[in-house]
C-alpha cells in the first residue's frame, strides 16, 4: 500500500512556521510561570516549616485568606480604586508635560538652555521628599497625590523625550532637507519618528514610577488607597496584608507595563525592524 505525503500548498508551508510561532510564544509566556510557581514552593515550604514566625513571615496561605477577606469586606476595591484614580491623573499630568517640555527642550536652543539645569538639578529629588512640601501646597486631598505623582512622571518622561529629540542623527536631517522638506513636515516624518522609541521607553519607565510615587504619596495624608492600607496594617502588625497589598501592586505594575509595551510595539513598529 503506498504511503501518501502531505500536500506542499501555500497554507501547508504557512502553517509550518505559525505553529512554531505559536509554540516560541507559549514558551515564552511559560517562563514566568515557571519562575513564579518556583517561589512560591519555596514561600510555602518556608511557611509550612515553621522556621519563621508568622507575624514575621506569613506564608502563602494566610496571605490568600487576607486577601479574601479584605475583597469581602469590600476595602479592596475601594482602594484599587482609588490608587489606580490617582495613579492615571497622576501619570496622565505628568506624562503629558513630559512630552510637550521635551520637545521644546530637544529642539530650541533657547528653552534648553533656560530649563535643562533646572530640571536636571529636580531629577535626583525623590518623591517622598516633596510630600510634605505637596500637603502645604495642596493640602491633604486628591492635589497632593497627583502632584507627587506627576512630578516624578514628568522628569523621566521630559528627560528619555528631550534625549531622543536632541540626538536624531544628523544624516536624516541632510537628507530630509536635501530634498525640500520643510521645518514642519521635517519635524513630523523625521524629527518625531526617530525620538518615539525614546518616547515611548521614557512613558514606560514612567508608568512603574507613577505607581512608586504614588505609595509614597499615599503612606501620608490619606485615608484610602493601597499606601495607606500598607500604613494601617503596619499601625496592627498585618504581615499577611501588607504581602497581600505588595503582591497586588506589583500585578498592577506588571500588567500596567505590558499594556504601554504592547501599544508602544504597535505605534513604533519601525524600531522592531
Amino acid at each position: 500500500m503506498a504511503v501518501t505525503e502531505a500536500p506542499d500548498t501555500p497554507r501547508a508551508r504557512r502553517a509550518v512556521p505559525r505553529f512554531s510561532q505559536l509554540l516560541s510564544m507559549g514558551a515564552t509566556a511559560g517562563l514566568p510561570l515557571v519562575s513564579f510557581a518556583f517561589i512560591l514552593g519555596i514561600w510555602a515550604i518556608v511557611g509550612a516549616s515553621g522556621a519563621v514566625k508568622e507575624a514575621i513571615f506569613p506564608a502563602p496561605w494566610s496571605v490568600w485568606s487576607a486577601t479574601v477577606e479584605m475583597w469581602q469586606n469590600g476595602t479592596l476595591q475601594k482602594d484599587l480604586g482609588k490608587s489606580l484614580g490617582r495613579a492615571a491623573v497622576g501619570f496622565g499630568i505628568g506624562a503629558t508635560l513630559g512630552v510637550s517640555l521635551g520637545l521644546l527642550t530637544g529642539r530650541v536652543a533657547l528653552i534648553r538652555t533656560l530649563l535643562n539645569p533646572f530640571l536636571n538639578l529636580l531629577r535626583p529629588i525623590p518623591a517622598i521628599a516633596l510630600v510634605p512640601v505637596a500637603i502645604v501646597w495642596f493640602g491633604i486631598g486628591e492635589g497632593s497625590k497627583y502632584f507627587v505623582v506627576s512630578y516624578t512622571v514628568f522628569l523621566t518622561v521630559w528627560f528619555n523625550t528631550h534625549h531622543g529629540m536632541e540626538y536624531v542623527p544628523d544624516t536624516y536631517l541632510r537628507a530630509a532637507r536635501s530634498l525640500g522638506a520643510t521645518k514642519m513636515r521635517e519635524f513630523l516624518t523625521v524629527v518625531l519618528p526617530a525620538a518615539a522609541p525614546h518616547i515611548f521607553a521614557g512613558i514606560r519607565l514612567g508608568v512603574a514610577l507613577a505607581f512608586l510615587s504614588l505609595v509614597a504619596a499615599e503612606l501620608s495624608g490619606a485615608s484610602s488607597g493601597i499606601g495607606f492600607r500598607l500604613q494601617e496594617a503596619r499601625q496592627y502588625v498585618r504581615t499577611d496584608r501588607m504581602f497581600s497589598l505588595l503582591i497586588i501592586l506589583g500585578i498592577l505594575g506588571a500588567v500596567a507595563d505590558l499594556v504601554v509595551h504592547a501599544i508602544g510595539k504597535k505605534l513604533v513598529h519601525w524600531e522592531q525592524g
